[in-house]
């Protein structure tokens, strides 16, 4: 019996700290039964980053490192992430880059995991027997240091958190009502159908085989390359959904460190060291 295979994939552009742990992640997913190749995209800026992924290659022969070109540095700070429209062109470009590559050696899967998460080593698996065509794991991000943490999943437009009914016009009390319902509803185990997601994503064949892309819709003003993906998803017919059994874990500032090891040692890592 063929093994299902996957690629993993990711652009990226990351602190060293941060790298070294998204690496070991990689490491401790469970890949049993399947056959899975890694590309990262290097648009690293720091040395000792880009030293980290040829070692990871050089350790795990199944490895491709493409090289960035046109890097611009992107900005982060213990507050927030300085996006422009340049970086995140760029980002649907690469992303663009690792469909195609998935395309062409014919991959059942596409996991796209951004290089700032920590996933439970069952994650892959667990994903791929739910049988969806687009599918996430969540996670949960403070935005801005001590505010409320928040879902990287939406489901209409921009970022809207709340049902809708066309046509009908919500109070303010209905909407922060409507939206904890749906974000306590994601704390409780189960795939749950959104209208976007982005980050931690597995792609089906069947999707890959489309025309579907990151590319930017001109005729929507709305921001990142995930949310034009999405839309492309839907009017191509497929569902998005996310599934919240094995939340992943965002190191969106370096404060966010403070509890890796916490982390792993909750999902059981079996590696601990990179």
């Amino acid at each position: 019996m063929e093994k299902t295979r996957v690629l993993i994939a990711s652009p990226i552009c990351q602190d060293p700290i941060i790298l070294k742990e998204y690496l070991l992640s990689m490491l401790n997913i469970d890949t049993s039964d399947l056959e899975t190749e890694f590309l990262f995209i290097d648009d690293n800026t720091m040395q000792i980053s880009k030293e980290l992924l040829k070692k990871f290659k050089a350790d795990r022969c199944v490895t491709d490192i493409i090289d960035a070109e046109n890097r611009q540095e992107y900005i982060r700070t213990d507050m927030t992430h300085k996006w422009n429209n340049v970086l995140i062109e760029k980002v649907a470009h690469y992303r663009n880059i690792i469909l195609s590559a998935a395309r062409e050696k014919n991959y059942d899967f596409l996991f796209m995991v951004d290089s700032d998460l920590l996933l439970h080593p069952d994650t892959l698996k667990h994903l791929i027997s739910l049988n969806k065509d687009i599918i996430s794991e969540i996670f949960w991000t403070k935005w801005a240091p001590g505010g409320m943490e928040y879902p990287q999943v939406w489901l209409y437009d921009h970022n809207t958190l709340h049902e809708i009914e066309r046509g009908k016009f919500l109070s303010e009390s209905e909407i922060k009502s409507r939206t904890n319902k749906f974000m306590n509803k994601l704390k409780i185990p189960g795939v749950y159908k959104v209208g976007g997601l982005g980050a931690c994503t597995l792609i089906s064949q069947k999707v890959l085989r489309s025309t579907i892309s990151y590319d930017n819709l001109p005729n929507i003003s709305f921001q990142g390359e995930d949310r034009h993906f999405c839309i492309r998803a839907a009017a191509l017919g497929f569902e998005l959904y996310v599934d919240t059994h094995y939340p992943a874990y965002h190191i969106y500032r370096r404060k966010n460190l403070d509890n890796v090891e916490k982390f792993k040692v909750k999902c059981g890592y079996s590696i601990m060291n990179i």
